[in-house]
Protein backbone atom coordinates (compact mmCIF):
# COMPACT_ATOMS: atom_id res chain seq x y z
CA UNK A 1 0.00 0.00 0.00
CA UNK A 2 1.42 3.42 -0.96
CA UNK A 3 1.26 5.92 1.92
CA UNK A 4 1.53 8.87 -0.45
CA UNK A 5 -1.50 7.58 -2.39
CA UNK A 6 -3.62 7.37 0.77
CA UNK A 7 -2.49 10.84 1.78
CA UNK A 8 -3.44 12.27 -1.61
CA UNK A 9 -6.92 10.69 -1.33
CA UNK A 10 -7.46 12.18 2.11
CA UNK A 11 -6.20 15.58 0.99
CA UNK A 12 -8.63 15.50 -1.94
CA UNK A 13 -11.52 14.76 0.42
CA UNK A 14 -10.48 17.62 2.68
CA UNK A 15 -10.24 19.97 -0.30
CA UNK A 16 -13.68 18.95 -1.49
CA UNK A 17 -12.46 17.67 -4.86
CA UNK A 18 -13.27 14.03 -4.01
CA UNK A 19 -16.47 12.67 -2.51
CA UNK A 20 -16.31 10.38 0.50
CA UNK A 21 -17.91 7.54 -1.48
CA UNK A 22 -15.29 7.80 -4.22
CA UNK A 23 -12.54 8.03 -1.60
CA UNK A 24 -13.88 4.88 0.03
CA UNK A 25 -13.88 3.08 -3.32
CA UNK A 26 -10.27 4.08 -3.96
CA UNK A 27 -9.17 3.04 -0.47
CA UNK A 28 -10.92 -0.31 -0.85
CA UNK A 29 -9.08 -0.81 -4.14
CA UNK A 30 -5.78 -0.15 -2.37
CA UNK A 31 -6.64 -2.69 0.34
CA UNK A 32 -7.80 -5.33 -2.15
CA UNK A 33 -5.53 -8.26 -3.04
CA UNK A 34 -3.04 -7.39 -5.85
CA UNK A 35 -4.38 -10.21 -8.03
CA UNK A 36 -7.81 -11.15 -9.33
CA UNK A 37 -8.52 -14.89 -9.41
CA UNK A 38 -10.81 -15.90 -12.26
CA UNK A 39 -11.67 -19.46 -13.23
CA UNK A 40 -9.54 -19.12 -16.39
CA UNK A 41 -6.94 -16.47 -15.46
CA UNK A 42 -5.09 -14.73 -12.64
CA UNK A 43 -4.89 -11.01 -13.34
CA UNK A 44 -2.14 -8.80 -11.92
CA UNK A 45 -3.92 -5.73 -10.51
CA UNK A 46 -0.71 -4.20 -9.16
CA UNK A 47 1.15 -3.89 -12.45
CA UNK A 48 0.17 -0.28 -13.06
CA UNK A 49 1.76 0.80 -9.79
CA UNK A 50 4.94 -1.18 -10.47
CA UNK A 51 5.31 -0.69 -14.21
CA UNK A 52 3.24 2.37 -15.08
CA UNK A 53 0.62 0.56 -17.17
CA UNK A 54 -1.94 -2.15 -16.27
CA UNK A 55 -1.70 -5.76 -17.36
CA UNK A 56 -2.35 -6.20 -21.09
CA UNK A 57 -4.52 -9.09 -22.27
CA UNK A 58 -3.21 -11.31 -25.06
CA UNK A 59 -6.38 -12.57 -26.75
CA UNK A 60 -4.62 -15.23 -28.81
CA UNK A 61 -5.71 -18.72 -27.72
CA UNK A 62 -8.56 -17.47 -25.53
CA UNK A 63 -12.30 -17.82 -26.05
CA UNK A 64 -14.32 -14.63 -26.62
CA UNK A 65 -15.91 -15.14 -23.18
CA UNK A 66 -12.52 -15.39 -21.47
CA UNK A 67 -11.32 -12.20 -23.11
CA UNK A 68 -14.47 -10.32 -22.18
CA UNK A 69 -14.29 -11.66 -18.64
CA UNK A 70 -10.74 -10.42 -18.20
CA UNK A 71 -11.67 -7.02 -19.60
CA UNK A 72 -14.64 -6.78 -17.24
CA UNK A 73 -12.48 -7.61 -14.21
CA UNK A 74 -9.90 -4.96 -15.09
CA UNK A 75 -12.70 -2.46 -15.71
CA UNK A 76 -14.22 -3.32 -12.31
CA UNK A 77 -10.81 -2.48 -10.79
CA UNK A 78 -10.96 0.89 -12.59
CA UNK A 79 -7.94 0.02 -14.72
CA UNK A 80 -7.35 0.66 -18.40
CA UNK A 81 -8.04 -2.42 -20.54
CA UNK A 82 -5.88 -3.06 -23.60
CA UNK A 83 -6.17 -6.30 -25.57
CA UNK A 84 -3.90 -7.47 -28.40
CA UNK A 85 -4.23 -10.12 -31.16
CA UNK A 86 -8.03 -9.92 -31.19
CA UNK A 87 -9.60 -12.19 -33.81
CA UNK A 88 -12.91 -11.55 -35.56
CA UNK A 89 -15.04 -13.63 -33.17
CA UNK A 90 -13.48 -12.01 -30.14
CA UNK A 91 -13.90 -8.55 -31.68
CA UNK A 92 -17.60 -9.13 -32.30
CA UNK A 93 -18.13 -10.34 -28.72
CA UNK A 94 -16.20 -7.40 -27.24
CA UNK A 95 -18.23 -4.96 -29.36
CA UNK A 96 -21.42 -6.42 -27.89
CA UNK A 97 -20.18 -6.41 -24.29
CA UNK A 98 -18.32 -3.08 -24.42
CA UNK A 99 -19.73 -0.89 -27.21
CA UNK A 100 -17.82 2.08 -25.79
CA UNK A 101 -14.48 0.33 -26.44
CA UNK A 102 -12.19 1.28 -29.33
CA UNK A 103 -11.30 -1.43 -31.85
CA UNK A 104 -8.55 -1.36 -34.46
CA UNK A 105 -9.10 -4.31 -36.76
CA UNK A 106 -5.90 -3.72 -38.74
CA UNK A 107 -3.76 -3.82 -35.61
CA UNK A 108 -6.16 -6.34 -33.98
CA UNK A 109 -6.39 -4.36 -30.74
CA UNK A 110 -9.16 -3.42 -28.31
CA UNK A 111 -8.95 -0.44 -25.95
CA UNK A 112 -11.25 0.40 -23.03
CA UNK A 113 -9.83 3.29 -20.99
CA UNK A 114 -10.85 3.64 -17.37
CA UNK A 115 -11.66 7.30 -17.97
CA UNK A 116 -12.09 9.50 -21.01
CA UNK A 117 -10.18 12.29 -19.31
CA UNK A 118 -6.62 11.33 -20.13
CA UNK A 119 -3.36 13.27 -19.82
CA UNK A 120 -1.98 14.89 -22.95
CA UNK A 121 0.28 12.51 -24.92
CA UNK A 122 4.02 13.05 -24.60
CA UNK A 123 7.10 12.73 -26.80
CA UNK A 124 7.00 11.26 -30.27
CA UNK A 125 7.16 7.62 -31.30
CA UNK A 126 7.52 7.29 -35.06
CA UNK A 127 6.67 3.99 -36.74
CA UNK A 128 8.24 3.30 -40.14
CA UNK A 129 7.26 0.38 -42.36
CA UNK A 130 9.31 -1.14 -45.15
CA UNK A 131 6.23 -2.33 -47.04
CA UNK A 132 2.45 -2.22 -47.00
CA UNK A 133 2.36 -5.87 -45.89
CA UNK A 134 4.01 -4.81 -42.62
CA UNK A 135 1.12 -2.53 -41.67
CA UNK A 136 -0.77 -4.89 -39.29
CA UNK A 137 2.30 -5.25 -37.08
CA UNK A 138 3.09 -1.55 -37.38
CA UNK A 139 -0.46 -0.62 -36.40
CA UNK A 140 -0.25 -2.85 -33.33
CA UNK A 141 2.91 -0.97 -32.33
CA UNK A 142 1.28 2.40 -32.97
CA UNK A 143 -1.85 1.62 -30.95
CA UNK A 144 0.22 0.25 -28.08
CA UNK A 145 2.36 3.37 -27.85
CA UNK A 146 -0.71 5.58 -28.20
CA UNK A 147 -2.75 4.00 -25.40
CA UNK A 148 0.31 4.17 -23.16
CA UNK A 149 0.35 7.93 -23.57
CA UNK A 150 2.83 8.66 -26.37
CA UNK A 151 2.34 10.83 -29.44
CA UNK A 152 2.55 8.60 -32.51
CA UNK A 153 3.21 9.10 -36.21
CA UNK A 154 3.67 6.67 -39.10
CA UNK A 155 5.64 6.61 -42.34
CA UNK A 156 4.53 3.81 -44.66
CA UNK A 157 6.14 1.74 -47.45
CA UNK A 158 9.66 3.20 -47.58
CA UNK A 159 11.75 0.02 -47.84
CA UNK A 160 15.25 -0.23 -49.26
CA UNK A 161 14.03 -1.43 -52.67
CA UNK A 162 13.74 2.32 -53.36
CA UNK A 163 16.13 4.02 -50.95
CA UNK A 164 15.03 7.51 -52.04
CA UNK A 165 11.65 6.89 -50.39
CA UNK A 166 13.05 6.90 -46.83
CA UNK A 167 15.56 9.68 -47.59
CA UNK A 168 12.64 11.97 -48.50
CA UNK A 169 11.58 11.79 -44.84
CA UNK A 170 14.98 12.67 -43.35
CA UNK A 171 13.72 15.83 -41.64
CA UNK A 172 10.67 14.06 -40.16
CA UNK A 173 12.86 11.30 -38.76
CA UNK A 174 14.92 13.86 -36.83
CA UNK A 175 11.84 14.93 -34.84
CA UNK A 176 11.30 11.50 -33.23
CA UNK A 177 12.29 10.48 -29.71
CA UNK A 178 12.10 6.79 -30.64
CA UNK A 179 11.66 5.16 -34.05
CA UNK A 180 10.15 1.72 -34.57
CA UNK A 181 11.11 0.21 -37.93
CA UNK A 182 8.88 -2.66 -39.05
CA UNK A 183 10.18 -4.77 -41.93
CA UNK A 184 10.04 -8.26 -43.40
CA UNK A 185 11.84 -9.74 -46.43
CA UNK A 186 15.57 -8.93 -45.98
CA UNK A 187 14.91 -6.67 -42.96
CA UNK A 188 17.49 -4.09 -44.04
CA UNK A 189 15.56 -0.87 -43.32
CA UNK A 190 16.40 -0.53 -39.59
CA UNK A 191 20.12 -0.34 -40.39
CA UNK A 192 19.48 2.47 -42.86
CA UNK A 193 17.29 4.41 -40.42
CA UNK A 194 19.77 3.79 -37.59
CA UNK A 195 22.47 5.46 -39.65
CA UNK A 196 20.36 8.60 -40.17
CA UNK A 197 19.16 9.50 -36.64
CA UNK A 198 20.43 10.10 -33.10
CA UNK A 199 17.48 8.50 -31.26
CA UNK A 200 16.95 4.83 -30.32
CA UNK A 201 15.69 2.62 -33.16
CA UNK A 202 13.60 -0.44 -32.32
CA UNK A 203 13.66 -2.97 -35.14
CA UNK A 204 10.61 -5.22 -35.47
CA UNK A 205 10.92 -8.08 -38.00
CA UNK A 206 7.76 -9.38 -39.63
CA UNK A 207 6.91 -12.76 -41.14
CA UNK A 208 6.30 -11.15 -44.55
CA UNK A 209 8.50 -12.59 -47.30
CA UNK A 210 9.13 -15.45 -49.72
CA UNK A 211 10.43 -18.94 -48.88
CA UNK A 212 14.00 -18.15 -47.79
CA UNK A 213 12.65 -15.43 -45.51
CA UNK A 214 11.69 -18.36 -43.26
CA UNK A 215 8.68 -16.68 -41.69
CA UNK A 216 10.66 -13.66 -40.51
CA UNK A 217 13.83 -15.41 -39.32
CA UNK A 218 15.90 -13.89 -42.15
CA UNK A 219 14.73 -10.39 -41.21
CA UNK A 220 15.34 -11.10 -37.51
CA UNK A 221 18.92 -12.23 -38.15
CA UNK A 222 19.62 -9.22 -40.37
CA UNK A 223 18.37 -6.87 -37.67
CA UNK A 224 20.34 -8.64 -34.93
CA UNK A 225 23.46 -8.24 -37.07
CA UNK A 226 22.83 -4.57 -37.85
CA UNK A 227 25.98 -2.50 -38.03
CA UNK A 228 24.04 0.59 -36.86
CA UNK A 229 24.90 0.91 -33.17
CA UNK A 230 21.59 2.49 -32.15
CA UNK A 231 19.38 -0.41 -33.23
CA UNK A 232 17.82 -2.96 -30.85
CA UNK A 233 15.48 -5.77 -31.87
CA UNK A 234 12.21 -7.34 -30.69
CA UNK A 235 10.72 -10.67 -31.73
CA UNK A 236 9.07 -11.52 -35.06
CA UNK A 237 5.72 -9.73 -35.52
CA UNK A 238 6.04 -8.30 -31.98
CA UNK A 239 4.46 -4.93 -32.67
CA UNK A 240 3.10 -4.80 -29.12
CA UNK A 241 6.54 -5.23 -27.57
CA UNK A 242 8.04 -2.58 -29.83
CA UNK A 243 5.29 -0.08 -29.01
CA UNK A 244 5.46 -0.84 -25.29
CA UNK A 245 9.21 -0.27 -25.05
CA UNK A 246 9.04 2.87 -27.18
CA UNK A 247 6.32 4.38 -24.98
CA UNK A 248 8.32 3.61 -21.85
CA UNK A 249 11.32 5.42 -23.30
CA UNK A 250 9.43 8.62 -24.17
CA UNK A 251 7.56 8.65 -20.86
CA UNK A 252 10.83 8.29 -18.95
CA UNK A 253 12.31 11.13 -20.98
CA UNK A 254 9.29 13.27 -20.11
CA UNK A 255 9.56 12.36 -16.43
CA UNK A 256 13.27 13.16 -16.28
CA UNK A 257 12.74 16.50 -18.04
CA UNK A 258 9.78 17.56 -15.88
CA UNK A 259 10.33 20.74 -13.80
CA UNK A 260 11.37 20.14 -10.21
Amino acid sequence: MATDTIESILEAVRAGSLTTSEALRQLNALLSPPVAELSFATLDLDRQRRCGFPEVILAEGKTPEWVAGAVQRLADAHQDCFVTRVNDLQAAHLATCFPQGEQDRLGRTFWLPATRQRPAPVGKVMIVTAGTGDLPVAQEALQTARVMGANTEMIVDVGVAGIHRILRHYDRLQTADVIIVVAGMDGALPSVVGGLVDCPVIACPTSIGYGAALGGIAALLTMLNSCSAGVCVVNIDAGFKAGYVAARIVKRLQKNNAPG
